[in-house]
């Protein structure tokens, strides 16, 4: 009789690889706060880091071809009055970051195409409502300018970003450790120091389901999965780290409840919704466990481990469309050592086809929204937009917009809160690039002149050894010198 031993998965052969020193990102001060965050945002076209300064929050924004030994005095943005604590990228705009820091505002910002040249210290948007820290910042997956923040005052507030207002306001009983939204945004689940699992109406801020999570007292994090199931990591009563799947409907009782170690590190699941696989990672452990959820039971397959030998401060998820779909790469995380360095990991599928592997990448995350703030905020439910990746992804024009129907916005925006470049007109353009190419030219007429010169100058000796030699053989016949002229140089 045969049987199947290994479970058959396109993902059982997975595995993840460093890229060489110099592709990564090195001499960055890493902040050591001790919040439970990843400190790194990732997206196809910068690498933002949270670092350690003095007097006050600030963070690193990268291009992301930037790698190797970062300068010192690089740029940074700069605007908070105390450490940062969380950032996170726009999903729509690759170039709009928000960010929330111990002074208790979250602020957003946008990073000009090729990175800073200066000091950033004006955001664009200055969300103030919150009374203590602001430790969790987190994008809407479907509406446009729709943020989510979760505070040490106990609130979860969610903002119009373009209009700067609250939407709706959560009040929680204890401190807020993970927020979550579903996959098209009309849920979230949220766990909290009181040990308990809570699924609200963002709208409305109705709770509408709340029950126990892991017994331990450590902090326990939950996330929607893209079929409605939540997953969960925490801790046993005896200290031992699990992770459970549960059903959105009773999520008293977890379909499955595993537990992995010993080990004190918070576990942070990062997900993948077009594959369903998901890495656990956790601050102070070496290593990234993966799996692979599924329809079939035990539900939550654990594919393999990613091991090193340096601890992480945090890691960062790079979207599916920053992958390259060339080299099957399923996933990119970046790791924060302790010791400034930040590492680039690709997790591969080896396939031995040149073409396109439809299978592994299905349609993923667009950057583009399927709605305004303003028809999510009146009721209205879409799923996110999809896109291909079988010709590559291509970026497109992105601009961030303020709403006008709030005048004191612009007011409470510092007065140079954004530069502007005035279009050069194509005529001073064509004139401009004339004047370049005579320069050229000159340029290169004196370098040849140049040449000339000193080959003249090295000509020189020898042509007065020459004239002295025949001076003397002249006088030997008794007949009158003859000069030899040198030019002049």
């Amino acid at each position: 009789m045969s049987f199947r031993i290994v479970r058959s998965s396109k993902f059982r052969h997975i595995f993840g690889q460093p890229l060489k020193r110099e592709q990564c990102y090195d001499n960055i001060r890493i902040t050591s706060n001790s919040w439970d965050s990843s400190f790194c945002a990732v997206n196809p076209k910068f690498l933002a880091i949270v670092i350690e300064a003095a007097g006050g929050g600030a963070f690193m924004v990268l291009p992301l071809h930037k790698t190797g030994r970062i300068e010192p005095n690089y740029p940074l943005v700069t605007g908070h009055r105390g450490p940062v604590l969380d950032i996170v990228w726009c999903p729509f705009n690759d170039n709009v970051i928000a960010s929330g820091s111990e002074d208790g505002i979250v602020r957003v910002w946008q990073i000009p195409d090729g990175g800073l040249v200066r000091p950033l210290t004006d955001p664009i948007v200055e969300l103030i409502g919150h009374q203590r820290r602001v430790g969790l910042v987190l994008w809407h997956p479907t509406a446009n300018n729709v943020l989510l923040s979760a505070s040490a005052d106990l609130k979860i507030l969610i903002w119009n970003v373009g209009t700067a207002e609250t939407l709706c306001s959560l009040t929680h009983p204890d401190l807020i450790w993970s927020v979550s939204w579903n996959w098209e945004g009309s849920r979230i689940v949220t766990t909290c120091k009181d040990k308990k699992i809570r699924i609200y109406d963002p709208r409305s801020g109705d709770m509408e389901q709340e029950a126990m999570g892991h017994e331990g007292a450590k902090p326990q994090k939950a996330i929607f999965l893209r079929n409605g199931l939540l997953f969960t990591t925490g801790f046993s009563r005896m200290s031992e780290r699990q992770y459970s799947l549960r059903s959105e409907v009773a999520i008293a009782e977890p379909i499955v409840l595993e537990e992995l170690d010993t080990s004190n590190g918070i576990l942070s699941p990062i997900y993948d919704p077009d594959v369903n696989l998901l890495y656990l990672t956790a601050k102070g452990d070496s290593n990234i466990r993966y799996f692979e959820i599924t329809d079939e039971p035990p539900f939550v397959h654990y594919i393999s481990t990613y091991q090193s030998t340096e601890p992480q401060r945090g890691v960062g998820h790079m979207p599916k469309r920053g992958c390259d779909v060339h080299m099957c790469e399923i996933a990119r995380l970046f790791k924060l050592h302790t010791k400034g360095f930040c590492e680039v990991i690709t997790f591969t599928v080896p396939r031995k086809s040149e073409l396109f592997q439809d299978d592994l990448y299905p349609d993923t995350l667009a950057d583009t929204p399927a709605m305004s703030a303003e028809e999510w905020a009146g009721g209205k439910d879409s799923d996110p937009v999809l896109m291909s990746l079988k010709d590559g992804y291509k970026p497109k024009a992105q601009e961030f917009k303020l709403s006008k129907s709030k005048s004191n916005i612009l007011d409470r925006m510092p007065s140079k809160a954004r530069e502007k470049t005035e279009g050069v007109p194509k005529e001073k353009l064509d004139e401009i690039m004339e004047e370049i190419r005579k320069l050229k030219g000159t340029i290169l007429k004196q370098e040849v002149r140049i040449r000339e010169l000193e080959k003249r100058i090295e000509e020189a000796p020898r042509s007065t050894d020459l004239e002295g030699g025949q001076n003397q053989v002249n006088n030997n016949h008794h007949e009158p010198p003859v000069n030899i002229l040198v030019d002049e140089v």
